[in-house]
This record gives structure tokens, sequence and C-alpha cells, in this order.
């Protein structure tokens, strides 16, 4: 029997979340047949077997996450014998089952007291299913805060029925089950196998009892309210992917562990507009594709870079007595999927054109889109540029995406009323912001970055040549 382990599929990556089984028990797996696709912090990526056998039995169910190494499934290889983590951990539970004491009834000491019914009981089962599924032969589906609230809550959803959409578990069906306070008369089994046998400390039992009340009594006082303030918003549940909890975590540990440092420039761009136009009806004419303003942007910013390496660094934390200065020049274009934010890489953007430039940068997108990028083309990033210029935002500032030291947000490229001479003509602008780690760029390097890649921007054949 040999175990199928969460593989990791990008750098970043420490957990990861299982989207779709392509195979289920029973099934012949073949090398190089794909098992199971896995959601991971960067895209939805295929996992192929590496040995052949028939799948045992599925480890991790369809929505649920796992640990990097973490068993996700078993491989029946035709060598016999269960997989060793798979029997330690049963070998375990067996052990912790058969040194449980039973529970012992009040009027009969010895018989086993019957298990009490109601959200008490649910509580305390030891079956409870911590992805919140039945252990029947029907799967229930729950949200994501359920499946996180049993975890937490040991509840069993086995007697439970989903008022969500297709029958989902939510948060409001468990309300009764997180508002129910423990027996009273029926000590939990945890605490039970902690007793000591002597009557004198069990004597002393009851007398605890009252402490756990008015817990018990606000829990189930606070979820009635809790639910009545989401049915006033009108709220209802929405999974977060795997790709939006990466996001949240980095970007939270970056905007609270990096100083940031901020500085913006305005650029006139009328001779950038008027090259990009040039150029487009050329290769138009010659049935090529367009270049963007970010495929140009994404040239300077390279240029700029190789001017100013020391902006294409990375510091390893408070604790590193050394800083990376990277040698090549690879920019990331920040994409807003529908899973949430991608930034794929291109490498190397100081030695390429910017029609291959921008050849590559919409090949990404496309890949970023339909969530199938590879961990090669989402890392390896020294530089990140990020454009909202395209939904008429004129100034922002990015977050800094680590271990990267800069970020270069982008806004609208707009016609405003310029000075030029003694004279006051329309000609269009464009701003942007540097944003970096103030650990390792100091603000007069930043500032000298951008006076060149506004120099660049301004006198744009710079760019192309």
């Amino acid at each position: 029997m040999i175990e199928i382990k969460m593989p990791r599929l990008s750098d970043t990556m420490e957990e990861g979340a299982i989207s779709t089984w392509r195979k289920q028990p029973g099934d012949t797996v073949a090398i190089g047949d794909v098992l199971v696709e896995i959601e991971t912090d960067k895209a939805v990526m295929e996992y192929e077997a590496y040995q052949a056998g028939t799948l045992a039995e599925i480890l991790v169910a369809e929505g649920s996450n796992a640990d990097i190494g973490a068993p996700i499934a078993l491989l029946d290889d035709g060598a016999g014998g269960p997989a060793a983590a798979v029997l330690a951990a049963k070998t375990s539970t067996a052990s912790a089952e058969r040194s449980q004491p039973a529970l012992v009834g009040h009027n009969d000491p010895a018989t086993p007291a019957a298990a009490p019914a109601g959200p008490a009981s649910a509580r305390l089962s030891a079956s409870a299913s911590a992805n919140g599924q039945a252990n029947g032969a029907d799967r229930q589906i729950a949200s994501p805060l359920v499946r996180k609230l049993v975890r937490e809550n040991h509840l069993d959803l086995s007697h439970v029925t989903g008022s969500g959409p297709g029958g989902r578990i939510i948060r409001a069906d468990i309300a009764g089950l997180l508002g129910a306070p423990a027996a009273a008369s029926t000590p939990s089994p945890a605490a039970v196998s902690s007793a000591p046998a002597d009557a004198e400390t069990a004597a002393a039992l009851p007398a605890a009892a009252p402490a756990l009340a008015p817990a018990a009594s606000a829990a189930s006082a606070l979820a009635p309210a809790e639910t009545a303030a989401d049915d006033v918003r009108g709220s209802h549940e929405v999974p977060v992917s795997q790709v939006r909890r990466v996001i949240a975590r980095r970007l939270s540990a970056s905007a609270r562990e990096i100083p940031h440092f901020y500085v913006t420039a305005v650029a006139d761009a009328q001779a950038l507009m008027d090259l990009r136009a040039t150029l487009n009806a050329q290769l138009t004419d010659a049935g090529r594709a367009k270049i963007s303003v970010n495929d140009l942007l994404i040239r300077a910013c390279a240029l700029a870079l190789r001017e100013h390496p020391g902006v294409n660094v990375s510091y390893g934390g408070d604790d590193s007595s050394v800083m990376l200065i990277h040698d090549r020049i690879n920019i990331g274009v920040a994409v807003a999927a529908e899973s949430g934010l991608i930034v794929p890489v291109i490498t190397d953007a100081d030695a390429k054109t910017v029609t291959q430039l921008g050849a590559e940068a919409k090949r990404l997108v496309a890949l970023a889109g339909e969530r199938k990028l590879t961990p090669a083309q989402t890392g390896g990033g020294t530089f990140t540029i990020s454009n909202l210029g395209m939904f008429g935002v004129e100034h922002f500032t990015a977050i800094i995406n680590p271990p990267e030291s800069a970020i270069l947000a982008v806004g609208a490229t707009t016609r405003e009323p310029t000075v030029v001479g003694d004279a006051l003509e329309p000609r269009y602008r464009l701003r942007y912001t540097l944003s970096v780690d103030h650990r390792v760029i100091d603000g007069a390097l930043a500032a000298r970055f951008l006076q060149t890649l506004t120099s660049l921007v301004e006198h744009p054949w710079m760019i192309i040549a």
C-alpha cells in the first residue's frame, strides 16, 4: 500500500485544497494518470501518479485542505500491508478507544449509561467529521465556516439538514449545536477518562458543574444573537478559495512586517501615447498583435532596474546579515483573476523587446484566468507592476510582494491641461507610485529610480531602442 501525499506545487505553498478527484476508489491507476486536481496559492494544478496500482482509499475529500506531506489517498500496488502513517493513526485511535472508560449510570453502577440524545450528545460524538461530512454513505456538503466550527467544537453533522443552496449546511443550521450546554448530569468522555476512581474526588465533581453553566448559557444566548444579526444584514456565505487565503496571509504579513515607503511621480506621457499609436498602426498593417501602455512600462521598468540594481533586491528579514542583489530582472505583472490576485512573472524582461513582452504578458494573463499557471511561471520574481489604469484609477499605493522589495502602482493615462512653454495645452499625463522596503531601499534611491523611469516614459524611443 502506497501513501499519496500532498505535494509542494509552488515555492510559497504551505497547504493545498483538493479541487477534484479524477480517480475514485477501485479505479486502476497507471503511471502518468492524473489522480487529482489540487488548488494551490497560485492555480489549480493536475497531479499525476508516479506509481501504478488501484486507488484504495481517498483520505482527503474534495473541498478539504491538507498540509504539504500529509497523506491524501492510498494506492494499492499489490504489495499488501497498510501504509505506515495510516496504520499508526488507526492504531493510536484504537488504543485511545480501548483506554476510554465506559460512562456509568447514576442508578446502577454496573450498567453503562445510554448516550444522551440531542445537541449535547452531538457535541460529544467521537465520530464527528472534521470536514463536515457524515460517516454514512450520503455525503453532506458544508460551508468552509461550518467545517471550521465542526473541527473546533467536535460536532457531529450526521443528523443536520442543510438549508443552504444545494442542501449545503450553513452556520444557521448548527446554531443549536453551538449553543447547546453540556449535560450537567453526564460528564464528558474527557472528564471521565481523566477523573480519579476514588470516591472522595468523584464526590467533588458535581460541585464543579455549576461553574460550566454560565459559559454554556452565554454561548447559547450568543448564537441566536449572531444569527439574528446575519439575518438583518442579509448575509450569505461564500467559500474563500485557497488562492485568496494565501493572498490574505502573505499580504497581511507584508504590511505588518515590511516598513513601506512610498514615492510618487507624474510623467508627461504624450510622446509615449503618440509612439504607441504609430507602432500599433504599423503592427496592424503587418498582421501582428498590438502593444499596450503596460507592455511599454514593463520594458521601461526593466531598463530602470538595470540602471539601479539596488532596487532589484530581496531582504531575508530583520535577522538577516545580507541582502540579495538579483542579476536577472524578472518582472511580475499583477493580474486580477476571478479567484484572486495572481502575479505571473516575465523572466529576463530587460532582454526582450516590447512586442515579445506584450505577447508573453497576454499569454500569462490568459493562463492566470484559466488557473493553469505553472510554478515556473509564478516564481522567481524580482519586481512587480500593478496597473489599475484601465479602471480609471489615477493613483493608488500597492503592498510589496515578498520576497521582492519594490512594487510599482500605475494609474490611468489621462489628458490634462499642461503648461508647455508659455502655452496651456491638453497632454497625456501618467501617475505612478513606487512602494519600497525601507530597510534596504533608501528614499533617495527610490527617487532616482523614478527619475530614470520618468525620463524613459517622456522619451519613449529609448524604450524600444
